[in-house]
């Protein structure tokens, strides 16, 4: 993903509410899925570390990406932004 297409979708997603809230149990199977089953419905989501999660945002970021296939777009402070575009009709065409 080139720096514009990550910025284009930077700007995406500051409109975007938190999908997700991960807590002090971290990333379980449950929430991994639930992940997974929302990505069929759209294809940039954001998700919110609160702060008694004690891992380090950027992996659970990686962990989540390589989990449900997507590209972490940003981690910010404890908001991550993953993005995985629909194989059939893509809703976001990225700039080239």
């Amino acid at each position: 993903m080139t720096s514009k297409q990550r910025a284009y979708l930077k700007g995406l997603a500051s409109t975007l509410d938190s999908l997700f809230q991960i807590g002090k149990s971290s990333v379980t199977p449950e929430i991994t899925a639930a992940i997974e089953e929302a990505f069929n419905n759209r294809e940039l989501i954001k998700i919110t570390i609160l702060k008694n999660c004690l891992d380090d945002p950027r992996g659970i970021a990686q962990m989540l990406s390589e989990r449900t296939h997507s590209q972490v777009v940003q981690v910010i402070g404890r908001k991550i932004i993953l993005y995985k575009p629909d194989k059939k009709k893509p809703k976001i065409l990225l700039p080239k």
